[in-house]
């Protein structure tokens, strides 16, 4: 997730006037749609490198998906290569969570300005703030997969597994056109049809 990291890194987190909220999502979203851009353009090369490995373009976009998800969260276990600063301590990658833990910081902020009940919910969060970044994801990982996934050259992308639940919710058929799930009416819904990043990293 290079990539990802590097656009994720150039976060503004200066945020006071109540778009800490919508702020992340943009900049989450910007990364996802260079990081799935990225995936598409590369993954000719690997599957000639590689052929029959088995991972098809929209499992490779899934582990993306789940690594950001990861990344968001707090939970990633990649630490990223050490590229000094001047300080000779700080890599990309902390500098990202540190980045990530004031936009959280404000996000909790302006959550917890009313009287809502909200802050019994993240008490003893701390300062990672891990329930919060949980509950964000849960809330914006489909248009986080939209972004991954927003790539014209993935119009015949189908996922490996049959995941999108039908209408009436009783039978489940595979994401077929974008890696995304299909509506009662034909078009891109918003159900993700991965779950991969509920699936802790090392076990991906």
């Amino acid at each position: 997730l290079n990539l990802c990291n590097k656009n994720m890194v150039k976060m503004d987190t200066n945020n006071n006037d109540g778009k800490a909220k919508h702020d992340l999502l943009v900049d989450v979203c910007y990364a996802a749609k260079f990081e799935g851009e990225s995936i598409t353009r590369d993954y000719p090369k690997y599957e000639t490198q590689y052929p029959g490995s088995g991972s098809t373009m929209c499992t490779m976009l899934a582990r993306s998906f789940a690594d950001i998800g990861d990344i968001v969260r707090g939970k990633d276990l990649y630490l990223g290569n050490k590229k000094k600063k001047q300080n000779g301590k700080e890599t990309e990658r902390e500098k990202l969570e540190e980045k990530l833990k004031q936009y959280f910081k404000n996000i909790y902020n302006e959550l917890t300005s009313e009287r809502n009940g909200v802050k019994a919910r993240y008490n003893g969060d701390g300062d990672n703030f891990f329930q919060l970044r949980e509950d964000w994801w849960n809330a914006n990982r489909q248009e986080v997969w939209k972004a991954l996934t927003c790539s014209d050259k993935l119009s015949n992308a189908s996922y490996f597994r049959a995941t999108c639940n039908s209408a009436d919710g009783k039978s489940q058929s595979q994401a077929r056109n974008q890696c995304r799930c299909k509506d009662e009416n034909g078009k891109n819904a918003d159900q993700v049809p991965t779950y991969f990043d509920y699936v802790p990293q090392f076990l991906r």
